[in-house]
């Protein structure tokens, strides 16, 4: 685990004005990394650092940083991150010092770097790395135990939840960045008054509010991770919105789990966070007294101590009438991620004790994050109690499920009293009618 340093001052503030904001998502504390080039240019992408409504395009800015690896910068500019992945956390490190101190008040170097800053209003983005491998893991014991119970009442939590971090392989190829369109997915449907399946759009499209970690340094096959060595493997955090088909889902997925309910899209925010970053907000981990502690390999004193992240979670939807009128997106749900039940470390360390091997750029999902109240549930399956219950919004629409048109936006971020709130910018993505 990173520990406290310069770059986390909270009395920083930079040359770059609108990073002292008090409602920004980006001041120089934060330093988040994403891919970007000038919207509707034929520019190449490239790497940037966000600060305040900017981004310092690390292009434009490599010969600028002084004191910085040239081999640092030159991955750090690239149109995929995974050479910087792949450098581990000194080279990650460095390189936030050196843009920390490069964009802080006071900088020798203000007026060089002045000219390598683009708006990010004017910027389009793309998928930060080349994912060559997704697993979408299940660690919010809140969520798993709400929709266990509309389909097992009286046995809501499978007996390997407490002992395991579930999860699945997911698809890459359809894997979209903030303001991905997509089309009503077609598949099998049953619905329980039918004796055979038709093939059909889902009715039943959900959202699932989740965090996004991209692998760093990778392992050798057959060689594991140890839990409080798990974090050096981590690159950092970002939003992610995993899209569930549930009507498409519920007829498929046994005995073999999601497939075609899941791969259809799934959308990430541009902004990566860096788990250095992230260091003053840490908490402990902890779980029910009721559940047993975990086995040996998942279960360290660092972990326990401060193996948690307190990242507020935001869901917001926005209909197709509310848009045309302008109408700004109404919130749905807001939680927090140290309610996970598994920590990030955890994930890491049991997806390799079998000897499996990550590489720079792989993307680990969190699963859907729901709290312990009604309030905090991350997904629509939860809010209206399998389609039960339909949620009004104040424009007076009704929701079960998502309905063409529809805009689903997540917001994350992080706050603490005498630290600057930092945060994860937002992820976008829209429901379009099925294709003919």
């Amino acid at each position: 685990m990173y520990s406290l340093n310069e770059t986390h001052d909270p009395k920083l503030t930079s040359w770059v004005e609108s990073a002292n904001e008090a409602m920004s998502d980006f001041p120089i504390q934060n330093l988040p990394f994403a891919v970007f080039r000038r919207h509707g240019s034929n520019e190449p992408f490239r790497g940037g650092v966000a600060i305040g409504t900017q981004i310092l395009d690390l292009v434009a800015a490599g010969g600028q940083l002084n004191g910085l690896d040239p081999a640092v910068a030159e991955a750090a500019s690239q149109e995929r991150l995974n050479r910087l992945m792949a450098l581990g956390p000194a080279a990650w490190s460095a390189l936030r010092m050196v843009l920390s101190q490069a964009l802080r008040s006071g900088s020798a170097t203000r007026d060089r770097l002045r000219g390598c800053l683009v708006t990010q209003a004017e910027a389009e983005y793309r998928v930060p790395a080349r994912i060559g491998d997704f697993t979408d893991f299940y660690t919010s014991i809140h969520h798993a135990t709400n929709v266990g119970r509309l389909f097992r009442p009286e046995n809501p939590l499978l007996p390997n939840y407490q002992w395991l971090p579930i999860g699945y392989h997911g698809r890459c190829s359809s894997i979209g960045v903030s303001g991905q369109r997509f089309h009503r997915p077609l598949g099998q449907l049953k619905p329980p008054d039918m004796a055979e399946p038709v093939l059909g759009p889902s009715r039943r499209v959900d959202y699932e509010l989740e965090l996004g970690l991209y692998v760093g340094p990778g392992n050798e096959p057959g060689e594991r991770i140890a839990l409080d060595d798990a974090e050096a493997h981590v690159f950092g955090i970002s939003l992610l919105n995993d899209w569930s088909a549930r009507d498409i889902q519920a007829w498929e997925y046994q005995p073999l789990g999601p497939f075609l309910a899941k791969s259809f899209a799934t959308t990430v925010s541009p902004w990566i966070v860096t788990l250095e970053a992230l260091t003053p907000y840490r908490v402990a981990w902890s779980r029910p007294e009721e559940h047993p502690r975990p086995l040996h390999y998942l279960d360290s004193t660092a972990n326990r101590q401060a193996g948690a992240f307190d990242i507020t979670l935001e869901v917001l939807l926005q209909t197709a009438s509310m848009q045309s009128a302008q109408v700004a997106p109404q919130r749905v749900s807001l939680g927090n991620f140290h309610h996970a039940f598994w920590t990030v470390a955890q994930m890491v360390t049991h997806h390799t004790v079998n000897g499996c091997n990550l590489q720079p750029g792989d993307l680990l999902a969190t699963g859907t994050q729901s709290g312990p109240n009604e309030t905090e549930m991350g997904a629509l399956i939860e809010l209206t109690q399998g389609g039960k219950r339909p949620i009004r919004l104040a424009n007076g629409e009704h929701r079960t499920f998502l309905e063409d048109g529809d805009s689903v936006v997540i917001r994350g971020w992080c706050e603490r009293e005498g630290r600057p709130r930092i945060g994860f910018g937002e992820v976008v993505g829209t429901l379009l009618p099925a294709r003919d």
